[in-house]
């Protein structure tokens, strides 16, 4: 894991944009998915084209559950696996899948069912402001993020920097999808905790992070719970 060298301070903030939080937040749809999963490449195929909309942050996260069908997925994560059994726990359900898509940490949905995965996009779209606002700079290698929630919320925020990999093409030798060549979207590489914020009091994180990583800071609550808040980091 790459260094990453954070500091949180509560209190006053000498910046905020007023405009921030004004607009329509994004829905965040995760992705689980793998090399090895014969059923997954429609999914994949989809999921581009949610990568490219304003009103969604899409991210793909590969499993590492079906490396042993005779491909190793080279985005394959024991962390994503973990992530997504998390999910499952937290909504009592006994079983993982793919393709999955997870809406806003709230809802799950077979990433194949493209109807139903459009039905609960809109049902988590909400226009205006839900109460938190996000700032972001970012000046060479240092990151700047403040936050605050009118009112604060009941439960703990859990946030989270998201890297990722825009687009990257594979060529697959072996297992269920051999011979197939499929190009993935928005590649999650790391997710790292920077702390969990209360909400009681506005927000400052302070970090770097290197000029050529794309990446996004999700606001969710602990435990796999809903993403309150999402903020590029451009």
């Amino acid at each position: 894991m790459r260094q990453l060298a954070a500091s949180v301070i509560v209190g006053l903030l000498s910046l905020w944009a007023v405009q921030a939080g004004a607009q329509e937040r994004p829905v965040v749809v995760e992705l689980f998915t793998s090399q090895g999963c014969s059923s997954c490449p429609p999914a994949d195929a989809y999921f581009q084209d949610l990568a490219a909309r304003k009103d969604v942050v899409a991210l793909s996260l590969h499993v590492d559950y079906w490396d042993y069908i005779g491909w190793e997925d080279s985005f394959g994560s024991p962390d994503n696996s973990a992530r997504q059994r998390g999910y499952a726990k937290a909504a009592e359900r006994k079983m993982v899948y793919t393709p999955q898509m997870i809406i806003n940490g709230a809802d799950h949905v077979v990433g194949t069912r493209f109807e139903d995965v459009e039905a609960l996009i809109a049902k988590h779209r909400e226009p205006g402001q839900n109460g938190i606002a996000v700032e972001v700079t970012r000046d060479e290698e240092r990151v700047q993020i403040a936050a605050r929630a009118e009112p604060a919320r009941s439960m703990p925020l859990s946030v989270q920097l998201v890297r990722y990999i825009p687009e990257e093409t594979v060529a697959i030798e072996h297992g269920e999808n051999a011979g197939k060549t499929i190009t993935y979207a928005n590649i999650v590489t790391e997710m790292t905790p920077l702390t969990v914020w209360d909400s009681r009091e506005p927000l400052a994180l302070d970090f770097t992070l290197a000029r050529e990583d794309k990446a996004i800071v999700l606001f969710q609550y602990v435990d796999f719970g809903t993403i309150e808040a999402v903020a590029h980091l451009r």
